[in-house]
């Protein structure tokens, strides 16, 4: 029995710069102030393509979701990317919204926190999901989204077949094996699962989520969904990017490339550059 994919419009969430103070003395005969790593340059760009589908002999198409949000707490700044499937949309995001942001932590809760509410967020959509639509088939849910915290901390959460990808001085590192995992243990089982009743197709909704510290050598990273991964490798996709200063041209080129090799499945991604 065929379900009809959720109209999701592409969301954006901008907030106000933050304006930092100006007019402080400069004290003599001492060195200037070390700059806070949170001031760090941050860039980002994205481009999503509507995915068509065929269901019930009708043509539905539908949009990820895009989240890109700054946040000033305390005295941390907090970035929030993130790629959402049309079954997710902005649930995670709103979750985080009410019971993370709008707390106003303080920095050490939000370094203690991040990656337990992202992990809430995220497991509380999903039973939603599965509660509405009673089977797993419909619940291959698809995500990645990622904090940066001062400039110095990732919290990352994968779902599905979504990837984030980490480039440092030009290598690409996978922040989850999960992918590779899944797609080895379950290539032949796709051949087959059209032909075994009750198989299921992937372990498409395992949701991984690890943090990890941004360095001198972290240049990029790419948040992904699975039309872009089944038809490049991590190392293709930031080769194919990593002299492409500009990181909204960035991601331009690599949903192009990924359409170019015929990709079947959703096509969005979300650069991030640290400059």
């Amino acid at each position: 029995m065929g379900f009809r994919y959720l109209h999701l419009k592409l969301k954006v969430l901008r907030l106000k710069r933050f304006l930092l103070g100006h007019g402080r003395r400069k004290r003599k005969n001492m060195p200037p102030a070390k700059k806070p790593s949170w001031m760090m340059p941050i860039s980002h760009g994205y481009h999503v393509m509507e995915h068509h589908m065929i269901r019930d002999g009708s043509d539905d198409s539908d949009f990820d979701s895009v989240v890109v949000q700054r946040e000033q707490m305390d005295h941390t700044e907090l970035w929030y990317f993130g790629i959402f499937d049309a079954f997710i949309g902005d649930g995670v995001t709103k979750y985080m919204q009410s019971h993370f942001f709008d707390k106003k932590l303080q920095e050490s809760h939000i370094r203690r926190k991040s990656k337990e509410m992202l992990k809430r967020a995220y497991l509380g959509v999903r039973a939603k999901i599965r509660e509405e639509h009673k089977s797993e088939e419909t619940c291959k849910m698809g995500s990645a989204s990622v904090m940066v915290i001062n400039g110095e901390k990732l919290v990352i959460a994968n779902m599905g077949d979504y990837r984030t990808v980490v480039c440092r001085d030009g290598i690409a590192h996978q922040t989850t094996s999960t992918y590779q995992q899944s797609a080895k243990r379950h290539w032949s089982s796709r051949l087959f699962a059209g032909n075994v009743a009750g198989t299921r197709r992937s372990r498409g909704s395992e949701l991984v989520i690890r943090d990890e510290s941004i360095d001198s050598d972290t240049e990029f990273l790419i948040l992904a969904s699975n039309g872009i991964w089944e038809v490049m490798k991590s190392q293709e996709a930031v080769n194919l990017i990593s002299h492409i200063e500009d990181p909204q041209e960035a991601a331009e080129c690599l949903a192009k490339e990924a359409l170019m090799r015929m990709s079947k499945s959703s096509i969005s991604c979300l650069i991030i550059r640290f400059d």
